[in-house]
């Protein structure tokens, strides 16, 4: 199997560090030795360290996307990119960056995961991939898929919004809207079935692709080029792969003697859901909950995984739950900034601003942003009326809005 100069040696349990797998075939529903029926353990993939060149590796370089960049960091990159990564930081106060994720090809940070994920549907010579999705990972599946000449069926939910659906389609998914209950058993029967790749969860506590976080981990190479260690770093939370990505980035760091310290990392969930939070509250591994309503559909999560509270409980982070109202005045603080953010991304900024005033005593803090506000539910529905081309209407509308001579 070719390593494209990845420095990829295996696949390592999460739930029993000491119990190791092969690197091929990727394990697509976690430890195989660890899980009970309650829980199902990750799996991560391990590297030769010792072999890496840390100079070489975070020596400037030119500004431009894809992770080939950190190819030795990653397993095989067997699919052709899309310039995925290098997203800017964004300084919005001083010392509070927002990492603006949704700069990626298909405007989330999915494009990240996805890559390394569809690398492995080639690497196993699978026709296709099948992915359950509400939004943002289904679309960046879609596009790495078509990149790579595959087949993907999206298995999404009956609201799925109009302006997604038409996303997906734009890449020629197979769209299949269905009960939200319903997604993940017929997942596992298009799998099992047409012999698809899985690039999403199969199991009943969150274990996902064992590929898949590896492409987050660029995201925490990308701060520390930018502005150093960060005294901590706030995280948009569903299944908690976005945070141990970054988790483990940072840690990579410190391995590789670039770094004396990983920064606190912060979980921000929706208080309608939050499965992590509960999990870290009752020392659980991983937890399941019942959700209520949210516009955050993206991180409205029933279910948490065990990669989450490792990140959060060995950064010393906290598991913070925010309401609609908060994630919305994150939102339009953004907006303010001149980013446009989905109501789930301002998640990362409403964690900081649910603790008070930053605390910048060991460096700045980054809040990341998941994905564009083109993602909401209701986006394109809005109709502005027309407006008389005269002057005395012209000027009406500029003074309710505040625009006086």
């Amino acid at each position: 199997m070719p390593t494209e100069h990845s420095l990829a040696t295996g696949q390592r349990s999460l739930g029993d560090p000491a119990l190791g797998f092969p690197l091929w075939p990727p394990l697509t529903a976690g430890c195989p030795r660890t899980g009970t029926e309650d829980v199902s353990y990750p799996v991560e993939v391990d590297y030769a360290y010792d072999k890496a060149d840390p100079a070489a590796l975070f020596a400037p370089a030119p500004v431009r996307g894809g992770l080939e960049r950190w190819a030795p960091l990653l397993p095989p990159l067997l699919a052709t990119g899309l310039g995925e990564g290098t997203t800017p930081l964004v300084e919005i106060e001083p010392g509070v960056y927002v990492k603006d994720e949704s700069r990626n090809p298909t405007w989330s940070h999915k494009d990240r995961l996805n890559r390394c994920t569809t690398s492995a549907a080639v690497g196993v010579g699978a026709a296709g991939i099948a992915v359950a999705s509400s939004g943002n990972h289904g679309a960046a599946a879609a596009a790495y898929a078509a990149r790579a000449g595959l087949r993907c069926v999206v298995f999404t939910g009956p609201d799925l919004p109009p302006n997604v659906d038409s996303f997906l389609d734009a890449y020629g998914a197979v769209v299949l809207p269905v009960p939200w209950e319903a997604r993940w058993p017929l997942l596992r029967q298009v799998v099992d079935r047409l012999g698809l790749h899985p690039v999403s969860n199969l199991t009943t506590t969150h274990t996902g692709h064992a590929y898949g976080p590896e492409g987050y981990k660029t995201i925490a190479y990308e701060i520390f080029q930018d502005v150093g260690l960060p005294s901590a770093v706030f995280v948009p939370t569903g299944y908690g792969e976005l945070l141990f990505g970054v988790w483990k980035g940072f840690t990579e760091l410190v391995r590789l003697g670039l770094a004396d310290r990983v920064p606190r990392i912060h979980s921000c969930e929706t208080v309608t859901s939050g499965p992590l939070a509960r999990a870290v509250a009752e020392g659980l591994p991983a937890a399941r909950v019942t959700v209520r309503p949210s516009a955050a559909y993206s991180i409205n999560s029933p279910v948490s995984g065990y990669r989450g509270v490792l990140a959060v409980r060995e950064s010393g982070g906290r598991a913070l739950t925010l309401t609609d109202a908060q994630l919305t005045d994150a939102k339009e603080e953004m907006a303010r900034a001149g980013l446009w953010a989905e109501l789930s991304a301002a998640a990362g900024l409403a964690g900081l601003r649910s603790l008070g005033e930053p605390d910048l005593s060991d460096g700045p803090v980054v809040c990341v942003s998941t994905s564009s506000g083109f993602k909401d539910s209701g986006v394109g529905t809005r109709r502005t009326d027309p407006v008389a081309p005269e002057w005395d209407a012209v000027s009406r509308v500029l003074r309710k809005a505040g625009i006086t001579g």
